[in-house]
């Protein structure tokens, strides 16, 4: 899984918006977070944890690094291959049906080297399913009704996050048939997408060659502001997914859970709690920054606020510590990427590469993500096998995600 920020493009806007779109751009990013969040975040944990319980911090951030740099080099390779035919539908229908044969490979392997091929074999079908339907908007939806539909992608992920970790704990105790539940809601998504979002073949674009690429990513990171944007996104990413890919064996190893309360029933209840809060922060911070015109002060209390959360749970183990922890860290992250999303598209080094500008940006959020498991059990193993530590380094990087923005100078 890789987030991303809104498509923003400055071609001329498509004749007419697909009708119904919204309705299925909303379930199929519904669909793919709620196994982005259901598969890692609880089924793959219990695997590993089975397969190899006295290593399974170390074996899960091994699974987890190297699947998020096999998704992050194929995203591109399919949107490529989505651009030069022309379609999206019949990708979105492939990686959607080629979930359930992946999903049911992965969850009948039983040693660490083939969960990991089989996850990232996963992570592949996805991107598949990910890169076409990501660009749906910018190709089919008018420039006018670019916000709501963002808005319509943006809920996918609090919805599908909740989704997700309810469907995971439902099937905790028999995660096999969990993988494959997780594999048939995708595809049926993208059966009914397919079906109902019908398309009209697109002129094939040319792919734009690497040295293109490379100078792109260079020539948007001299710009001093856009540099200091870049800079914070990744800080307060790599301190968020450091913590969140562990959050089953947080919530095994470090929180005391009331009597009665597994593990995976406790993440069914916090997940929700941590998506509403993103949802009100995500409106509330979006709006709060339009009336004040003040995006460098959002950003920045957001991105402390995330700090505050992060060491909620360091200081205690108790379950009302991970409640709190679970609904100010929602707080903070979603006002955080509703306004610095903002902050962004008002530096952006020149508005005629504003699209190739925003996939620059996307690297600060996909590439934490792939080193936050690596960091994070690194972390973990150095303090004795504990989680406080990890806590403490996530709220620093948190803070410096925060200090990041004062040096912009021409936003407010």
């Amino acid at each position: 899984m890789a987030l991303s920020s809104p498509a923003t493009s400055t071609a001329s806007a498509p004749p007419r918006t697909t009708r119904g779109l919204l309705p299925l751009l909303l379930a199929g990013n519904t669909a793919m977070y709620a196994l982005y969040i259901g598969v890692p975040g609880l089924l793959l944990a219990l695997q590993i944890e089975q397969i190899d319980p006295a290593n399974k911090v170390a074996n899960f951030g091994l699974v987890s690094g190297v699947s998020a740099i096999f998704a992050t080099i194929f995203n591109p390779v399919a949107g490529a291959l989505s651009d030069r035919s022309g379609r999206r539908n019949p990708w979105i229908l492939a990686g959607g049906l080629l979930a359930v044969p992946v999903m049911l490979l992965l969850g009948s392997v039983n040693t660490i080297l083939l969960v990991m091929i089989a996850w990232c074999l996963g992570q592949a079908v996805m991107n598949v399913y990910q890169a076409a339907l990501t660009s749906v908007v910018p190709d089919r939806v008018p420039l006018a009704a670019r916000g709501k539909a963002s808005a319509a992608v943006g809920l996918g992920l609090p919805v599908g996050s909740t989704i997700g970790a309810l469907v995971g704990a439902a099937f905790s105790d028999h995660y096999r048939t969990g993988y494959l539940v997780f594999g048939a809601i995708v595809a049926a998504t993208a059966v009914l997408f397919t079906v109902c979002a019908r398309e009209e073949r697109m002129p094939p674009k040319a792919p734009m060659p690497v040295r293109a690429q490379l100078g792109a990513f260079g020539s948007a990171l001299k710009n001093h502001d856009f540099r200091w944007a870049f800079i914070g996104r990744a800080l307060l990413i790599l301190g968020y997914f450091a913590v969140a890919g562990f959050q089953l064996y947080i919530l095994k190893d470090h929180t005391v859970l009331p009597a009665g309360l597994t593990p995976e029933e406790a993440v069914a209840v916090l997940m929700p709690l941590n998506s509403v809060a993103m949802v009100v922060s995500t409106v509330l911070g979006g709006w709060l920054s339009d009336r004040y015109d003040r995006r460098k002060l959002f950003v920045g209390a957001s991105a402390a606020l995330a700090a505050v959360a992060l060491l909620i749970p360091a200081v205690s183990s108790s379950w009302t510590a991970m409640l709190a922890f679970s609904v100010v860290n929602g707080l903070g992250f979603g006002c955080y990427m509703a306004v610095d999303t903002a902050l962004v598209t008002m530096v952006l080094p020149k508005a005629e590469d504003a699209a190739r500008d925003m996939g620059v940006l996307n690297i600060a959020n996909a590439g934490p993500q792939i080193v936050a498991p690596f960091v994070a059990s690194l972390i973990v193993s150095l303090s004795g096998g504990g989680y406080t530590a990890l806590f403490v380094v996530a709220a620093v990087l948190s803070v410096l995600g925060a200090l990041a923005v004062r040096p912009i100078r021409s936003v407010r």
